[in-house]
Parts: C-alpha cells; sequence; structure tokens
C-alpha cells in the first residue's frame, strides 16, 4: 500500500516528518511520498526517519499553479483556473531551476500571507498577527491556510464558533476559500512554467485532486463530460499522472477516475492528502473513506516514468 499524497508541520500538516514516517510504517504502508506545499525542505528528517524504519521515501512536493487551458468564469469574468500540482522525484539541488520555482512560490506565499493577516484584521480579527501564526507554526515558511484558520478559532471564536466540524469548513467556505470574505488570490505561475523547470531531470508530474481542481459537481456525468479533454491537455504539457485514486473521493468516483486515466495513457497515481488533526476525518493511507488503497505497481509505473 502507497500513500504519495501527505503533508507534515514543514507546510500545513501537524505531524513532524518523524511522526508521519512512523505512522506510516506503523500501518503497514511500503512507500510514502511527503508533498509539503512549495517545499522540500522536509526531506532531510524524513529521509532519516524512513531510513530507520524501512520504509521507502518518494521525493515530492505540492504547488498551486494557474492553468489557462482552462479557465474558470465567475460572474461574467474570466481568469486562469487555479490547480494543485504533484511532482516526484523532483532534483533536491537548490540551484536547480525546478528548486528556484519553489523559491518563488514560498516568497508569493509570504506576500499573501501578510495580506491576509491585514484583510482579517480589518474584518475584525485583530488578535490575529503574523507572529502568533509563526508562533503556532514554528516557521514562517510554513504558513497556510489551516493555520489561519485554527488562529481565527483560538482567538475570535465570537465571530466564527467555537471548535468543530462545521466551523472549521465554513471557515473555507465563507472566509478563506474562492469566495471568501477574505480570500486573497494565489500565484500567478503558470503550470507550464513550472513543468518547463524540470528540464529533464527526471522529474514526474500527476495532476493533484483533479476533481476539485476541473470539475463542479462530481457525479459520473460531469466527469465523463470534462475529465478526458484535460487529461489529455495535461498529458500534451508533460504530465504522466493524475491522482485519480485520491483519498477524497468514493470507491466508485476512483474506480471511474482510474478508467478514464489509463484510457488517457496515464499513471493512476494516489493518496490520502493526509493533514493530521488539520483534517482529523482524513486518515495516512486510507483517506477519508477509509477504504482507499493506492496499489503498490503505482510505483513502478512512475519510476518507469522517469
Amino acid at each position: 500500500m502507497l500513500d504519495l499524497h501527505t503533508h507534515s508541520t514543514f507546510s500545513d500538516g501537524s505531524d513532524t516528518p518523524t511522526q508521519l514516517a512512523e505512522k506510516a510504517h506503523h500501518l503497514g504502508i511500503s512507500a510514502i511520498a511527503l508533498t509539503d506545499h512549495d517545499t522540500t525542505l522536509s526531506y532531510d528528517e524524513m529521509s532519516t526517519a524512513c531510513s530507520k524504519l524501512g520504509l521507502e521515501l518518494v521525493t515530492g512536493v505540492e504547488v498551486s499553479l494557474r492553468d489557462t487551458e482552462f479557465p474558470r468564469v465567475r460572474d461574467g469574468v474570466t481568469k486562469a483556473r487555479n490547480v494543485h500540482v504533484l511532482a516526484y522525484f523532483l532534483p533536491l539541488d537548490a540551484e536547480h531551476p525546478i528548486q528556484k520555482k519553489l523559491t518563488s512560490l514560498r516568497r508569493d506565499r509570504d506576500s499573501r500571507n501578510h495580506e491576509l493577516v491585514t484583510l482579517l484584521q480589518e474584518k475584525g480579527f485583530e488578535d490575529l498577527t503574523l507572529a502568533y501564526l509563526t508562533e503556532m507554526t514554528g516557521n514562517v515558511d510554513s504558513i497556510g491556510r489551516p493555520h489561519f484558520a485554527r488562529a481565527m478559532i483560538d482567538l475570535h471564536p465570537e465571530l466564527v464558533g467555537e471548535q468543530n466540524e462545521n466551523t472549521w469548513n465554513r471557515i473555507f467556505t465563507d472566509w478563506l476559500g474562492t469566495e471568501g470574505a477574505a480570500y486573497v488570490s494565489k500565484t500567478s505561475m503558470p503550470v507550464e512554467e513550472f513543468v518547463d523547470a524540470a528540464n529533464g531531470s527526471g522529474t514526474v508530474f500527476s495532476i493533484a485532486h483533479p476533481l476539485v481542481n476541473y470539475v463542479d459537481e462530481v457525479n459520473p456525468m460531469s466527469i465523463e463530460a470534462t475529465m478526458p479533454r484535460v487529461m489529455a491537455s495535461l498529458r500534451e504539457r508533460g504530465f504522466a499522472g493524475v491522482e485519480a485514486h485520491y483519498g477524497g473521493t468514493s470507491a466508485g468516483i476512483r474506480a471511474l477516475m482510474v478508467k478514464l486515466t489509463r484510457d488517457a495513457g496515464m499513471i493512476p497515481t494516489g493518496g490520502s492528502d493526509y493533514h493530521g488533526t488539520y483534517k482529523s476525518d482524513v486518515f495516512l493511507g486510507f483517506g477519508k473513506t477509509g477504504d482507499l488503497r493506492v496499489p503498490d505497481e503505482i510505483l513502478d509505473e512512475l519510476k518507469a516514468a522517469r
């Protein structure tokens, strides 16, 4: 069993890389990818922990990019679609072009976080500061929206409500999501710019949670009407994989996505999208529904695609 989509305290997960590796080993996971947002700085700790446990580690990262090929239209306004991309086996050399792109994305994140703090303070979250968020995470580079949500609940429950799953979901809908009152847009880096930076390095790209990215209504009809065109386009632009075995979808939807991915001549990658306590209903290795099982042979296919 594999899990090729996980997060640690180096981005927006609650587990350290060591804790993540230990949990994966205990669950019988044979190989894992730590795909923190915009960074591979977690690799050293994760590699050490995995080596001690005999757990295979796949170098990974998740990045937020813009797809201009499939723009989103909202209220008559057309904008490039924000999508998440998983990259596997990417170089760790800080001077490699793809690592320089990650540095650029982290700078964008830092600017966005400053802007979001100011915006939330203007809307009544006066106690929410960057210093508070940095103390919470231990690393200014790792601050993400889950940390903002936790701070909003901890500091201003009178504005968002007490801690529970409904409050958590409502914060993302009403405040931090794309339609929220405090939404700050992400990077403008195009998909092609990031993929091109790999430059023959053996990096393998897969589109993360594709239905979240491209399908407004998750049902078989919408998926079959939309995803074949998307997959064909992504393949043309250098993608080898589609996260068809995604931990947030049902078994039936996963089976359909695997079929469509295979029909497109691509690899159905998969993972839980584990964030620890920040997504308490998502389980490492087993996803949100508890029945996720990413086949071991998927890793062999990814290695062959390098």
